[in-house]
This record gives C-alpha cells, structure tokens and sequence, in this order.
C-alpha cells in the first residue's frame, strides 16, 4: 500500500508539473497584459475575450493558421503516399545496400533544418517556389519521409508475408491487393505516421518562416508580431499559443488508439 500511495503522489506531482505551463498559458490568454504585469495570479482578475477576438478577426493573424493547416495538409498527404511503397520494398524485398539505404534516410532526419535552409532557398528563388505552401511541403519531407518510412516499415513487418502470397495466388493484381488487402491491415501504423508527419511539420519554425514571407506565412512566424517597440504583447501571444495546440490535440484524440498500439508493436 506504501508503493502504492507513493506512484500516486508521483503520479499527481508529474501531471501538475506537465499541465502547469498549459494552465498558466490559457490563464493569461483571457487577461490584459495590464493584469498580468501588475500581479500574480492563478486566475484573471479581468477576465476578457479580447485576445481571441483579435486572432479572430484580424486576417494578418487567421490566414496564419489557414497556412499552417495548408502546407502541414499537403506534407501529411504526399509523406504517407511515398513511404507506402518505400515502406513495403525495406519490409519485403532485401537487394543490395537496403540496410545502409534506410540508415541513410534516418540520417535526415537526424540532421538540422538548418543545414538545408542554403539549398532550399536558392533551390525554391531560382524556380519561383519562395512563399507558397507547397515550398513548406516539401522541404519538410526530407524529414517526415524518412520517418514515415521508418514507423511503416515496423508495421509492414510484423503482417505475415503467407498473406502477399495468398492474395496472389488468389489472382490479386499487386494494385488491388496493395489497397484492398494490405492497407487495411496497417492502418494503425498509417494514423501513426499521419500523426508524426502533423506534429513535426506543424511545429518546425527555422524552414516555414524563411521559406515564407506574406502569402504562405506561418502562424509561428506570425506570432513574432508580438513583439515590438512598446514591448511584449504576452495576453496576445497566449491566446495564439493556446489556439496552436488545438489542432495537435484534435489530431491525437482522433488517432489516440493508433498510437497506443504502435507504443505496443515497439515501433513509436
């Protein structure tokens, strides 16, 4: 009982710890920034819907979700489709190299945007892909397709290969059994790699804000409007805060059972 009453305080203390920042994060979205400079307080003095009114209203701070949500769509869809197929060759066919190959594809993901931001700027002016959502996209899959292929190919190995083998001989065409037979069967690992592909897209800042400038602007790059000469808009700043982890939390609850089964299978 002693153990016991202990993981709970544990327990208890870690999720204080873990929600606190979130809490305090909404507290302050629905103050002033009068009240939260003047005095500290675990519940707004002057409570007020001002912060969500202006992100609301404002284009300048809307069309930066509608951007993220645009761009973010896009890498989700065209990571999945390639990893798919890459996915299925590792799981399998074995040819020459594949193991050094798909460490090779770990290695990007690994490496910092940092290191591709050169390429990619010079690359996306030279062919007039600089502020649209699609040069978002597709830098963004030098991360999310080796990931993709990674968490897929977990997936794939663990459904027997007497299955491929059975639909042929039953006269499935490799198209037909691909989609029909094999899809369905790991649609747990395609929710799971959808949900990366989102989470790591939709918060990388160095590639999205350089990449973009006024039409495909980020709202992590508009968010940095906060700040200017008369100082930091802090109840603004949470507002939009709070706004940006709504659509994570959307995408978790609607995959959450995924997830929970690719935590199982030792591949998440």
């Amino acid at each position: 009982m002693k153990g016991a009453h202990w993981r709970s305080v544990f327990l208890a203390s870690y999720l204080v710890f873990a929600l606190l920042p979130i809490y305090w994060m909404v507290n302050m979205s629905f103050r002033t920034n009068e009240d939260i400079l003047s005095s500290f307080s675990f519940f707004p003095k002057h409570f007020t819907w001002a912060n969500y009114a202006v992100i609301f209203t404002d284009p300048a701070w809307y069309s930066g979700y509608i951007n993220s949500l645009i761009y973010v769509a896009i890498n989700m869809v065209i990571s999945v489709t390639v990893a798919l197929p890459a996915a299925y060759a590792f799981s399998r066919y074995r040819f020459l190299g594949d193991r050094h190959v798909f460490f090779w594809l770990l290695t990007n993901r690994m490496t910092p945007p940092a290191i591709f931001l050169l390429p990619f700027f010079q690359l996306y002016s030279t062919v007039g892909l600089m502020d649209t959502h699609l040069a978002v996209a597709l830098a963004h899959l030098v991360f999310n397709v080796p990931l993709a292929v990674w968490i897929l190919e977990g997936f794939m190995s663990g459904i027997p290969r007497e299955i491929d083998e059975t639909a042929y001989i039953d006269g499935y065409t490799f198209p037909r059994f691909f989609l029909m037979i094999f899809l369905p069967l790991i649609k747990a690992g395609i929710g799971v790699t959808a949900f990366f592909c989102f989470m790591f897209s939709w918060v990388e800042l160095l590639l999205a804000r350089t990449l973009t400038s006024v039409d495909a602007k980020p709202i992590v790059a508009t968010m940095t409007r906060t700040v200017s000469a008369s100082g930091m808009d802090w109840a603004l700043l949470a507002a939009a805060g709070v706004l940006t982890i709504v659509p994570g939390a959307i995408v978790i609850w609607f995959v959450r059972h995924y997830i929970a089964k690719g935590f199982a299978m030792g591949r998440v």
